[in-house]
Order: C-alpha cells, then structure tokens, then sequence
C-alpha cells in the first residue's frame, strides 16, 4: 500500500485507464496546460498530449454536448467542470442526451461518459458556488451517482466508472483533494452501487457519504466516550444505491441518522427514509432523525457558514435523540 492524496487517486485512476484504452480522453476547463483547477490531471498533458487532455473554453453546454457526441464515434469521454456548480449550464446536454441516448435509440448508441469535479461546499465561496446536486442528478434515470470520501475509494470507484458502458456523474470535493489515504499499488477496481461498513457499532446506525461523512466519524469518536457504539455506513454511490446495507444495519441497531451535505427537500436522505420505513419500520425503535444542511442558500459570512453546515455536534444531538438520552 502506498499513502497519496485524493487528488492522486484521481489522477491515477484517469492515467491507468487512458493507457489501457486510446478511446479514453478528458476534457474540461483548466485540465491540461493548467495540471486542473485542483491539480487532479497533474502531468497527463505531458504523457498523452493535446488531442487527449483538452482545454476547454469557459462553455460547459457546449464542451458536455461534444464529448457526448464522441460517444457515438466510439470515444469514452471524461468530462470536468471545475465545480458542478457550473454543470448546470450544461445540465440539458447531461439530463436530455447523456442519460437518454440508450432508451431513444433503442439501444443502438451507449454513452459511456464520465461528469466529474467538486460538489458541495468550500468554505466562503458564496450561494452559487456551494451547492450539493447528488439528489438532482439521481432523479435522473439513465444516470448513476457516485460521490467517494477517501482516495482509496475515488480511484476505485473512477475507475469502474470510466469502464462503466452508461453516464456516471463522479462528484468530490474541494475540500477533500488534498486528504490522504492508503491505496494500493496494484490494479485494483470498486463495484459501482455497493456502499461500506466504515465503523462497525451496535446502537445507532450513521448514514452518510462525501466529505460531510468526516463530522460523522467525529461524532463516535465523541459518542463512544459515552459508551454509545455507532455504525456509519458510508453510501460511495447514491445511485444505485446499496440498500441492503443500510437495511441489515438497521436491524441490528434499530436506530438510524441520516447525514447529508444537501438541501432538505427532496434530499438523499428523504429517499432513504422512506426506503427504511417501508421495508424495515418494524425495526425501528425511533424515528429517523436526517441532518442537512439548512434550507437557506449558502451563506458568505463565516459565523453563517458554521450554523448553516452539519457538524459533529449536530450528530451527537441527533444520536442522543434516537437514543432518547
């Protein structure tokens, strides 16, 4: 095992699968002259040249709509927008072609295509530049949703993802590119759609995933000084989701809190609380608490910031309460 950061873990899992298939390209502003606004395509320029590694102009419809079309030619795009933030100028080209292309056609085109870069947010940066989208995107049939937390998971995953026959939407975080972690130094690929057991517990049962997951671990380290054992789960991928994971921890610790860097409504975390109560209710000694973020833009000032993200003490509070303690 080697120890690298997130940002490494992209830029491997990308290189490793550009040398093993010429189809494989990226494209995306600031990727290649640049190394990426975050340094995730460091010195794939130099190695696979221009016609692999494409500057884009600032044009986030019209860079998406030509690497979906490659598709049809045979090419396995990789697509970065310096934050999903700005996909949403593009997001007709992603909900309307990438995620359709299959079904219209009647099969005759795939469209195995990669959106990836930063989502949620990264400190003061401001309303428009700190959304969370994974609940968008995953209301979109045609389209998986993998969000990872650790660079182990991100280049096994990207990896699967990039191999991936259909449109995956890859989301990180700024926040996150410069963690590090344990990866190992050969081959090695994660399946799409399976989440995993992070900490094994026995009296509450944390969902969660990306880098909010990190104020979850905080919380049973806390947690656990008061001799409540915590489980968290760490989803990986949003869509398809694992639920079988969550379901069979619930049964064991018949409690569940839900942690999400996202808007309430319509949230990840609504989907998941009504797939527990219908298939698990019966297990449950509490209701299910969700934590998000509040249902307010993002705001700038610092002080703002602090309240209107989940932290660790939200989720103490929140375990507390299912524990009725």
């Amino acid at each position: 095992m080697k120890t690298i950061q997130f940002r490494e873990a992209i830029a491997e899992a990308m290189s490793e699968e550009m040398r093993r298939d010429d189809t494989i390209f990226l494209i995306g502003e600031e990727v290649a002259e640049y190394n990426g606004a975050y340094k995730a395509s460091k010195g794939m320029l130099d190695e696979f040249g221009a016609k692999r590694v494409i500057d884009s102009p600032i044009a986030e419809l019209g860079f998406a709509g030509i690497a979906i079309g490659s598709t049809m030619t045979g090419n396995r795009p990789i697509v970065e927008y310096m934050t999903f933030n700005f996909s949403l100028v593009g997001i007709d080209q992603i909900i309307n072609n990438a995620a359709k292309i299959r079904q219209m056609s009647g099969g005759q085109f795939h469209c195995p295509i990669v959106f990836r870069g930063p989502t949620g947010s990264a400190g003061q940066l401001g309303a428009t530049h700190s959304q969370a989208f994974e609940n968008w995107f995953a209301n979109t049939p045609g389209l998986k949703v993998i969000v990872p937390s650790t660079p182990y998971d991100a280049k096994g995953l990207l990896k699967a993802a990039i191999r991936d026959d259909d449109p995956v939407i890859f989301m990180e975080s700024e926040q996150m590119y410069g963690d590090k972690g344990e990866v190992p130094e050969g081959e090695y690929v994660l399946p799409i759609g399976v989440g995993e057991i992070k900490r094994e517990g026995t009296d509450v049962t944390i969902v969660s995933f990306g880098k909010i997951i990190k104020e979850a671990y905080k919380a049973a380290e806390i947690l656990e000084k008061e001799n409540i054992s915590v489980e968290i789960i760490d989803l990986r991928t949003i869509k398809p989701m694992d639920h079988a994971i969550i379901l069979n921890s619930v049964k064991k610790t018949n409690r569940l809190v839900i942690l999400e860097e996202a808007w309430p409504f319509g949230s990840v975390s609504s989907e998941i609380t009504f797939m527990v109560q219908e298939n698990a209710f019966d297990y449950l000694d509490a209701p299910i608490k969700r934590i998000t973020t509040a249902d307010t833009p993002a705001p700038y000032s610092p002080v703002l910031l602090k309240e209107w993200m989940p932290n660790a003490n939200d989720v103490v509070k929140a375990v507390k309460s299912v524990l009725y303690r």
